[in-house]
């Protein structure tokens, strides 16, 4: 999964009100033909990749009509159920995962199926106590009477698809359902997901993410409003209008006998899912979502594990691109289908894109001081449509779809979902060029403390935790460059550009003090602990 943030840097030049105002009525092709050829090297490529990113929006535009036009294809009931019910293997895969793994298994030993068709696996790859304590837990439950089962593996290869392969030999059900360790599944999770296999064409039903710690700052808040629109439109359009979409890696439950027919859960990407899922409906297996079902989970509470998270989600997605696309071109599936696949495995591209507009604000600036204002109208307002308009408006109808009496308090959130977007830029760049140019990494969990609600304190787990290095400091630079354009802007008259500069600003200082501060606080804490620990000692 990801999230696209193509926003409108043509937004940056000189309004018309400022032009209006001060007089300047130049006519436009008077303007344009007063530019140089330097000044042409500059706009084409600037206005080449705007274009390229105004597409990106407009496709938001297109799954909103495809969300509310094919909404007859909402999933209901399933049509058949099964006259006996299947056995079913729960996976639960965990690297390091010591403050949530009880959380996680206390929950799925609560699931309502027979015990006689249940096999629970934990597949524990853990290099820490994890693995001790959870050996542990599960011996208790199992001599209780829980039919679970413990299996660790003294190596990550592959990493998470690797423990699920392997988790496979032994699987005794006919379909596997997959928690990653911060999900707290509900009980009535299969008895609402199983009779949907009752058609043998069915390989996966993927159910909602919720939130157990949405409100615990203003980044959960902002996380929660983009998964959101992630499960609410795009997954409910790509749906409902019958095109592939994917299986978001947990919460859901597999088809053993798709996972073989696809080739089995592969490591060459850093999104497994959404590699076996297109694998699978390449070979005719058909996905159903529950958006009903609500499966909660917790959000990453600090900037930099968001970043992580994202930097998996951006360069797995991109290998993906890389690896399946000739194939899903090359098929029989329709033209649309193909196109939705093209916009659904591709986004990512925006970074890099942003990046290289980004570099070119500036001078962009400079060059339209003289240019008419008609030309305001005629190149900017339809990329301002295609890009910021498109971006308020898929996220706020996801609101409103799902909350229906409070959906204008995401109003107030938006500034922050786009100052994230642009906090995302640069480490998603890297991301996407990794991708590209096949520059192999780990796979990097997203540290979870088990918080829930908006508790005021946090588990200090440094061990958890990776150092966000040269990131925090290159973003401050990115943002001290585009301070600079606000007083560019100030001096030029140019206030109308103010805001959403200021977006800019706002987004990069936002990331990189705010991962400097918590590292810091991070440390402070750290030193206490160590302080008390050390005087208990004696």
């Amino acid at each position: 999964m990801m999230f696209n943030f193509a926003l409108p840097p043509s937004l940056l030049v000189v309004s018309t009100i400022d032009r209006i105002s001060r007089g300047f009525f130049d006519d436009t092709f008077t303007g344009i033909h007063q530019l140089s050829w330097f000044d042409w090297a500059i706009l084409v490529p600037y206005f080449g990749i705007l274009a390229i990113l105004s597409v990106y929006g407009l496709h938001r535009f297109e799954t909103i009509r495809a969300y509310y036009k094919h909404r007859k294809n909402a999933t209901g009931e399933p049509p058949f159920h099964f006259d006996q019910l299947p056995r079913v293997t729960i996976q639960l895969p965990l690297y390091n995962e010591r403050y949530v793994l009880e959380r996680l298994i206390d929950e799925v030993v609560k699931i309502d199926y027979p015990r006689e068709l249940l096999q629970i696996q934990v597949l524990d790859d853990s290099t820490d106590d994890t693995n001790e304590f959870a050996a542990a837990l599960c011996e208790r439950y199992k001599n209780i009477g829980h039919p679970i089962e413990y299996h660790h593996r003294d190596n990550r290869e592959g990493y998470k698809a690797g423990a699920l392969q392997e988790g496979l030999k032994t699987a005794t059900g006919e379909f596997c359902a997959v928690f990653d360790a911060d999900f707290i599944p509900p009980t009535d999770f299969l008895t609402r997901t199983i009779h949907h296999f009752a058609d043998p064409k069915v390989g996966v039903v993927q159910t909602r993410w919720a939130y157990l710690n949405k409100g615990f700052n203003f980044l959960t808040e902002v996380e929660a409003l983009l998964l959101d629109g992630h499960f609410i439109l795009e997954h409910g359009a790509r749906s409902r209008a019958g095109h592939f979409f994917n299986f978001n890696g947990t919460a859901g439950i597999l088809r053993k006998a798709m996972i073989d027919d696809a080739g089995g859960w592969q490591h060459d990407t850093l999104t497994e899912d959404s590699d076996l899922s297109y694998r699978a409906q390449l070979k005719g297996w058909r996905f159903v979502y529950i958006p009903g079902l609500e499966c909660p989970s917790e959000l990453p509470v600090e900037i930099h594990g968001f970043q992580i998270q994202q930097f998996r989600w951006a360069k797995g997605l991109t290998q993906v691109a890389k690896k399946l696309l000739p194939s899903v071109l090359s098929s029989d599936i329709s033209k649309r289908s193909k196109f939705e696949a093209i916009m659904h495995l591709t986004p990512n591209i925006s970074y890099p894109l942003m990046i290289f507009v980004s570099a070119l604000m500036l001078p962009v600036m400079i060059v339209r001081f003289y240019m008419g204002w008609w030309q305001m109208i005629l190149l900017d307002f339809p990329l301002i449509v295609a890009s910021f308009l498109s971006l308020a408006a898929f996220y706020v109808i996801a609101q409103r779809e799902l909350h229906p009496k409070d959906w204008k308090r995401s109003l107030l959130f938006l500034p922050m979902l786009m100052a994230v977007g642009v906090g995302l830029t640069l480490i998603n760049t890297r991301a996407v060029m990794e991708a590209l140019f096949n520059v192999k990494s780990g796979f990097v969990r997203t540290p979870k403390f088990a918080i829930e609600g908006n508790q005021p304190q946090r588990r200090v787990v440094t061990k958890y935790k990776r150092k966000s290095g040269w990131l925090p400091y290159f973003e401050l630079a990115c943002g001290s460059y585009f301070l600079y354009m606000c007083w560019f802007a100030i001096n030029t008259y140019n206030f109308a550009s103010l805001p959403f500069l200021s977006l800019f600003v706002g987004g990069y200082f936002w990331v990189g003090l705010g991962t400097l501060y918590q590292e810091h606080q991070d440390r402070l804490r750290h030193n206490r602990q160590t302080s008390m620990e050390f005087e208990t000692a004696r």
